[in-house]
Parts: C-alpha cells; structure tokens; sequence
C-alpha cells in the first residue's frame, strides 16, 4: 500500500514545509499552517502526446484563433474584445455584488447564439439557479446547468456535453477527490483549478471561473491562484448602490486600463453606456457645496458630482467623513486650504461624497474637492456648468494631468461652458468647440474661478 504523504501549507500563500510552523516565514502571518494530504495514490505519468510537441513559431496557424462576443459589450470591453477560445478567467467580488448574476447572464447569451453552455454550481441547487434565471427573465435551450463540487465529475460532465463555454461557481466549493483537505483549502484550490487550465488549453473550451474574496479584499487562497489564470476580473461597487464596475487586473489577451460600467436592476445587470450622463442625472442646482469633476477609470472619462458640506462642530474635535474618496487625501486638501488660502476649517466639520456610488482615487480631483469644500465653507454656489480638473501640492500649486484632451471632450459633449485645468495642461491641447478652457497656476487662482464663474 503507497505510503500517504503530507505536507504542512499555509493557507495565506501556499508556503509548504515538513513541520508545523507558527508564523510564515513567506507571509508573515500566525498560526496558518495547517496539515493536508498532497500525495495519496502517487504522482500521475506524464505521457508525451504529438500536442507536447514544440512548434516554430511561423508554423503556427492563428486564423482559427477568434475571439467571440459575450453579447455584453462592455464585458467584451474589460477582455480585450471578447472571449478567447482556450482561456481560463478568473472573476472575484464581494458577497452579492453580481458575479453569479453576470455569468448567468453571459452563459444565456452566449447559448443563445455560440453553442452549448454548462454552468456548474457549487453553491446553489438547480432549482434555486432556475429560479434566478427566471428572475432574470432568461431562457434558452442550449444552456446546461449542473450542482455538483467534485471536479471529476465536473470533467466528465463537459466531456459528455462538450460545451462551448463553461462556468464554475465557485472554485472555493470543488473538491479533488484524491486529496482529503476540505474543500476550499490551499491544496484544493490550487489543484482544482490546476485542472480546470488543463482541460481548457486542451480542449480550447473557455472556463469562467467565481472565486470569494477575503475581508481585505484578496481572492481566497493562495496568490498562485491569480498567476495561473490567464485574466482576472474584479467587481468593485456597494451592494447599496445600483453602480457596479468591472475592472480587469490581469488580462494575458489585452489591456488592463479598460473597465465596464453595470447598473444593477431588477431584471439584472445593464451596461451603462453613458456613465456620465447617468451619475449626473439628479443633480442639485443653486446649492453649495456641489461641483462636477472629471475622472478618468480605465481610458474612459467620467464626470461625477463631489458633494461636501461643512458645519460648525459642536465638539472639541471635528469629524471628518468621506465616501468615495481617500479619507487622508481629503484630510490633506483640508490642510492645504487652511495654510495656503486662509480658510479657518479647524472648527468644522466636513463630510464628503462621491455622487452614484463611485470612489475616486486619482489626485486629478483635487482641485474639485478643495472647490466643494470651499464652495460649502463661504456659502457661494458654484456655476453647474464648470468642470474642475486638477491636481493639488502642497505648495498651493496646480499640477497636470493625464487624458486632458479626453477629459475637455467629454465635458463639451455633456454641455458644460467652462473647463478649469492646469495650465501646464494646455500646452498641445487641440480647442475644443463650445467649451471656454481656463488654465490656473495656483489654488488661489483656480478657486477665484471657479467660485466666481
């Protein structure tokens, strides 16, 4: 009887040794070691197959090599123009934020028009998945669902069907029956969508698959789960809110810099075509406090309201609150305005908001932030159609910023006459028709603007 080998694996990194081990010499962290069975029946023979072979690199035919649409163009947009045949993807995301909704989505339209679907559930029953779709109002007659964890029998099920797309939800529910860690573990992970890439390199057929995140907001496992993978796709947004993002931060098959814009219904996921237009709409006219940036996410510019209102604390400490924003960007903006401007925000308290949902990281909305709160501290509105482009130092100075000429454009088409923008920025820009462009050196100057235009 083959003797049952085991090996001590961190579940953080995957870092295995001999021995028990407190902490991680890898990660660092404490107590994750933990005991699991890598070798029960002994190690697979690697047979060499004419497939093995190496091909030159002239030789090889890339004519069969097309990609397909998902029928969701802006999930085509995030994968670099669509599915690649033989790819393995990876899709992590919060609880509920709509990464089995999507899927299910992309699996009825792709059945719809390129061939079989399996969808494969390790979380739900076929009722239950019935009912979602039913829910989502989908329907088709080459979509194939399956609840099942045991990855062998997942194998089997594509080889009997021999689907053109494949879906599994979740990779942290198979099992390897070979080893006899809990499903979820590092080793079955590791091995589950080790052969998962097996089978769709050599079969071309592509494979989704859903992977839980933990509390800091990493894919569940080891990171080797993320380098096997050919892209991997992240769902940002608040279950709170109806704006979902899809962003790409490993695409093997095309740029990363491209995100995809959801709004969450009833009915399901929408593209939203237009976010600008959209995160607009609603917007509070004749009120302080309130004025439109433009961001870039990706290659595509946004215009997005900052809100910020400003009240005298009643305590000895004012509170300082944001969503959407970088807290210590804001608290830093703050500073600037008191030491540069002469603003007395010492007493106030400030609380900050991204309209729709979004969160804003890039310092291209500096100067819209410190024109909000400005704009909230003195009382005066500021002029609705003004966009606001600007990075912020501490000197008080006003620095470029990338995508000026995307930014302008995207704000003349929505309708807005006045453009504050850094006046390094306008070295090269092409004019834009129907938008009057400002160039501001300083704080001082882009506020003297932007709060008296």
């Amino acid at each position: 009887m083959a003797k049952i080998k085991t090996r001590y694996i961190c579940q953080h990194c995957g870092r295995e040794t001999n021995r028990w081990m407190g902490k991680c010499p890898e990660c660092g962290n404490w107590n994750t070691f933990k005991e699991e069975i890598t070798d029960k029946k002994g190690r697979p023979k690697e047979y060499i197959t004419a497939v093995n072979k190496p091909a030159n690199i002239n030789e090889i035919d890339l004519e069969g090599e097309i990609r397909f649409s998902t029928g969701i163009g802006e999930l085509d947009r995030v994968l670099g123009g669509g599915i690649v045949p033989g790819s393995l993807v990876l899709v992590g995301g919060d609880p509920g934020i709509g990464k089995s909704t999507l899927l299910l989505q992309v699996s009825a339209a792709l059945a719809s028009g390129s061939g079989k679907v399996l969808y494969v559930s390790g979380e739900e029953s076929l009722n239950q998945i019935k009912m979602r779709a039913q829910r989502l109002g989908l329907n088709s007659k080459e979509l194939y669902l399956a609840s099942e964890t045991n990855i062998d029998a997942i194998q089997a099920y594509i080889e009997s069907i021999k689907p053109a797309f494949v879906v599994v939800d979740s990779i942290q529910t198979a099992y390897h029956p070979d080893l006899e860690s809990a499903p979820g573990s590092v080793s079955q992970v590791r091995e589950c969508t080790a052969c998962l890439l097996r089978l769709a390199k050599g079969s071309g057929i592509p494979v989704f698959i859903i992977g839980h995140v933990t509390k800091d907001g990493s894919i569940a496992g080891p990171r080797v789960l993320e380098h096997m993978v050919d892209c991997v796709l992240y769902f940002e947004g608040e279950r709170h809110y109806i704006y979902r993002i899809l962003r790409a931060v490993k695409n093997r098959f095309g740029s990363t810099n491209e995100i995809g814009i959801f709004e969450m219904g009833d009915s399901g996921l929408k593209e939203v075509k237009n976010p600008s237009e959209m995160l607009l709409s609603g917007r509070p006219v004749g009120v302080s406090g309130s004025v439109v940036v433009s961001s870039i996410e990706g290659t595509r510019p946004i215009l997005i309201e900052i809100q910020a209102l400003l009240s005298p604390t009643t305590f000895g400490m004012p509170r300082r609150m944001t969503t959407g924003l970088d807290y210590n960007r804001v608290i830093l903006l703050m500073a600037v305005l008191e030491k540069r401007i002469g603003l007395n925000l010492a007493n106030q308290d400030a609380y900050l908001n991204v309209a729709g949902g979004i969160r804003i990281d890039e310092p291209a909305v500096d100067l819209g932030i410190a024109a909000a709160i400005a704009s909230s501290f003195k009382e005066i509105r500021i002029n609705p159609l003004t966009v606001a482009i600007g990075e912020i130092g501490l000197a008080g100075e006003i620095r470029g910023v990338s995508y000026i000429e995307s930014r302008v454009k995207e704000a003349s088409k929505l309708g807005f006459n006045t453009c504050v923008i850094p006046e390094d920025n306008l070295k090269g820009l092409k004019n834009v028709e129907g938008i009057n462009i400002v160039g501001v050196k300083t704080l001082r100057q882009g506020l003297e603007i932007i709060l008296g235009g």
